[in-house]
């Protein structure tokens, strides 16, 4: 017998919360094989059989919390098994070939929904929005969270958060607390930049196998900027100031369970077309839940952009212990003035958030115009190194 255990879940977490069984009792599972899958508050992990074997007894059901070493699930080794098969359980005998989405999965099992009963889309796989519909449409006695008020009026849903919400909530909570988080605004001429996207597009696709967007730009002049403004590179430990001569740029990226933010490392040493490839993929990982612990660890750095979004200006929230973060928005035609002459230009407003405690106020000033020297004149960004 082989007890499988929540395995070592990142730097920080030390909980998980089962969200489905990939494998039920009696089942065969192969060595090397994901069985379950664990949502933490940062990313979601499979948890893997590390010997070949048929599934003995289930121990943490799918919504349950778990610490890092519980035993989840006695697997029964290949060679036991034909002499002490285990009576299925009555969770096993559910089906097990449904194609969901993790969210799918995780709203099905906040709203008590059926997967099995859920309409999949054309593609054959179940999305978030099935599981809601079927979850609208099922009979009221069916369709009631165990939480549920009776309060509640027939059009009003109650939801739980998922883990990953509840923690983005507290830490969101929790900066605003810690930090003196003050922001500063400018807004920077997207001229230069467009004009060499449009240039380049063609044959920097071509050429790299990925498209040049925005990030890169922004990257290569937030990391100009902090090389000339140390302090919004830094954290706060107890009463000193750790500086940072490394720059890893974390990139708020948005999916359906919320926001979360992967780290490109090292972009001071990295090209245009590795920062874009980099996000890229970094972006797909996010969206489809499979970021490692490690690509969202240790960012010095946050880029955030709420243009993608329609966001003209915001104060975007700092993620801890960092003490600065970028907010991007959306570029719009507005009536500036040039040389004395009123002309359009793209425009786009820039946010500077900032800890208070160890960033002095023409600091941030001098940050957020470093940032728009560079993109406007992005030729210097190349000299930047």
């Amino acid at each position: 017998m082989t007890e499988i255990r929540v395995p070592e879940l990142g730097e920080s977490i030390v909980e998980a919360t089962v969200l489905n069984w990939l494998k039920q009792v009696g089942d065969a599972v192969a060595e090397g094989e994901a069985i379950a899958e664990l949502e933490t508050d940062k990313v979601n992990v499979e948890v893997i059989a590390d010997h070949a074997g048929v599934i003995q007894s289930i121990l943490k059901q799918a919504g349950e919390t778990v610490a890092v070493g519980d035993v989840l699930c006695v697997l029964a080794h290949a060679n036991a098994a034909e002499t002490a098969a285990p009576a299925p359980s009555p969770a096993a005998e559910a089906p097990t070939a449904v194609r969901a989405t993790p969210a799918a999965r995780r709203r099905a099992l906040e709203q008590g929904v059926d997967l099995a009963r859920v309409q999949a889309g054309a593609d054959g796989r179940i999305t978030e929005a099935d599981v809601r519909l079927a979850g609208r449409q099922a009979p009221p006695d069916r369709q009631a969270h165990p939480a549920a008020s009776p309060s509640l009026r027939p059009d009003e849903e109650r939801v739980p958060m998922s883990r990953r919400r509840l923690t983005i909530a507290r830490r969101l909570v929790e900066v605003q607390h810690k930090a003196a988080m003050l922001t500063t605004f400018n807004e920077v001429d997207m001229s230069a930049i467009l004009d060499i996207r449009r240039r380049r597009r063609d044959s920097f696709l071509q050429q790299h196998g990925v498209r040049l967007g925005l990030m890169s730009f922004f990257t290569k002049a937030v990391v100009g900027a902090l090389k000339a403004i140390p302090q919004l590179n830094a954290e706060i430990q107890g009463d000193d100031m750790i500086l940072k001569y490394h720059y890893d740029i974390g990139i708020a990226v948005a999916t359906d369970a919320g926001l979360v933010v992967p780290v490109v490392r090292n972009a001071d040493r990295l090209s245009f077309a590795e920062i874009e490839r980099q996000i890229e993929e970094l972006a797909r990982k996010a969206r489809n839940n499979t970021l490692t612990p490690q690509e969202l660890e240790g960012g010095t750095f946050t880029i955030t952009n709420g243009g993608v979004f329609g966001s003209l200006m915001s104060t975007p929230i700092l993620n801890g212990p960092q003490v600065g973060i970028l907010g991007m928005h959306k570029i719009q035609e507005r009536p500036v003035a040039v040389n004395g002459e009123v002309v359009i230009r793209p425009m786009m407003y820039l946010a500077l958030s900032y800890d208070h405690r160890i960033v002095d106020g023409s600091e941030a000033v001098r940050f957020l115009v470093k940032v728009k020297e560079l993109l406007e004149d992005p030729e210097s960004l190349l000299l930047e190194g």
